[in-house]
């Protein structure tokens, strides 16, 4: 017995560590020791066994183990929405079927139910941390802490009366007390969301950012997502639309910009200048014909760009896997250069590029010693991976959600191989379906 070994909670043994750190180490038959939520040693195998006392072993050996994968744009009670309405673009998807849609439907426990679902799906295909902006935050951020996920969780506030606040004065309200009382949580950063430039009033935006300036708190906005969105910005305002908000004093180093597909080169240095981390939804943008968003140039300014799927009524999953995979072949694809966008690359804006755009990089992303452990331990042996020879190929190119087995967020299992720990998978089907039937009839279908 070491007598120098130390207590640690929950120890993962074997496997190989994919670090996500500034050296992007790999430690093959490598061992995670954490204690109090929070990774307390790290290295390989025999030196970590060596040095520590568990209370309990996880098995990792011949698995893959990686950050936990956090997906930077979502709106996760959507996923009761999905399917209700494909094949359209943003505005006739938005105006004819998805705002009605909500109209009729949204309200606290519709919110619950759906984001319940989309946790358990999340959790299942791997993601720790997600973005999300919808109604009743608040409840989502309560269906968050217990199913045990990490989530920045954005109050929408846009111009027309919605389903928990009337107007956008008691939506920044209604913001207000969410930021209040979710600070300093282990797992929730609450934050304001207004929609977009489009649907928020420049006044609002004004007060918006002076309340993000007062609570340090994050903001999350869709930004210059179609073409029709950038024209119109552009001819209300005379400025293409993150000129627009850079020239209301809007953008800081708390925007977290959605989508962002219309952007100009200057648009790009605007965004770089003032910090703006962004979220890329390559299938979700592809659905909706939306266009293609300047990644790689967005990357080569080493802007903070995450992967998010946006919601899984325009996907229609929150798989990040595949979000991975579309990234980094879309791009190779619109730049007519198979080097564009490695799967190394893909799997950073995953990651920690991902956390960075979230402002969480000093918490989560990566595998480090000090950080929280948010954990996801993958399945090596399907057939779809075998054999393999490359970590970072097999990971983005061919790994499915159904090759995660393992999944450890702020030191807490969550999915233990396969089954879920903090929600009721059966539960959850039983009252999506229940919704389902609801939102048929109230679409007149």
């Amino acid at each position: 017995m070491n007598p120098y070994a130390i207590d640690v909670d929950l120890l993962i043994v074997g496997g190989t560590i994919v670090t996500m750190n500034a050296e992007r180490e790999v430690i093959v038959n490598g061992a995670i020791g954490i204690t109090n939520g929070k990774i307390d040693i790290m290295g390989t195998r025999n030196i970590v066994v060596k040095n520590t006392r568990p209370k309990r072993v996880i098995n990792a050996a011949g698995k893959v183990i990686i950050p936990g994968l956090i997906n930077t744009h979502t709106h996760v009670p959507m996923a009761l929405f999905r399917g209700i309405s494909d094949d359209l673009d943003l505005n006739d998807w938005l105006t004819k079927f998805i705002f009605p849609a909500e109209a009729k439907n949204v309200d606290e426990k519709f919110v619950r139910a759906g984001a319940r679902l989309g946790m358990a799906e999340m959790i299942r295909g791997g993601t720790t941390t997600y973005c999300d902006m919808y109604y009743f935050e608040d409840a989502i951020a309560e269906e968050t802490k217990k199913a045990g996920m990490r989530g920045v969780l954005g109050e929408t506030i846009i111009q027309f009366p919605v389903s928990d606040n009337k107007t956008p004065t008691e939506a920044i309200a209604y913001t207000e007390k969410f930021i209040k009382r979710w600070q300093n949580d282990p797992l929730i950063v609450a934050a304001a969301a207004p929609h977009a430039p489009y649907t928020v009033s420049t006044d609002d935006l004004k007060k918006i950012r002076e309340q993000s300036d007062r609570f340090n708190s994050p903001v999350i906005i869709h930004v210059a997502e179609t073409k029709k969105e950038r024209d119109d910005i552009l001819a209300q305002y005379g400025k293409t639309p993150a000129e627009y908000l850079d020239s209301i004093g809007f953008l800081s180093n708390r925007t977290i910009a959605a989508h962002s597909v219309w952007l100009t080169p200057a648009e790009i240095n605007i965004y770089k200048t003032r910090g703006v981390g962004s979220a890329h939804c390559p299938q979700s943008n592809m659905k909706l014909a939306s266009g293609v968003a300047a990644i790689p140039a967005m990357l080569a300014a080493d802007i903070a760009v995450g992967i998010g799927t946006d919601g899984a009524a325009s996907n229609n999953d929150l798989d990040m896997w595949d979000e991975m995979d579309s990234a980094a072949k879309l791009h190779k694809l619109t730049s007519n250069d198979p080097k564009t966008l490695p799967a190394e690359l893909a799997f950073e804006m995953a990651t920690i590029r991902g956390a960075r755009a979230l402002k969480l990089d000093k918490i989560t992303g990566s595998l480090e010693a000090g950080k929280r452990a948010d954990i996801v331990i993958v399945d090596m042996d399907s057939l779809n991976q075998t054999p393999y020879y490359n970590v970072y190929s097999a990971l983005v190119y061919s790994t499915k959600a159904t090759d995660v087995r393992t999944v450890i967020i702020n030191g807490r299992i969550v999915m233990l191989d396969r089954r879920l720990l903090t929600l009721n998978e059966r539960a959850i089907k039983i009252d999506a379906n229940a919704y389902r039937e609801k939102i048929i009839k109230s679409l007149g279908n």
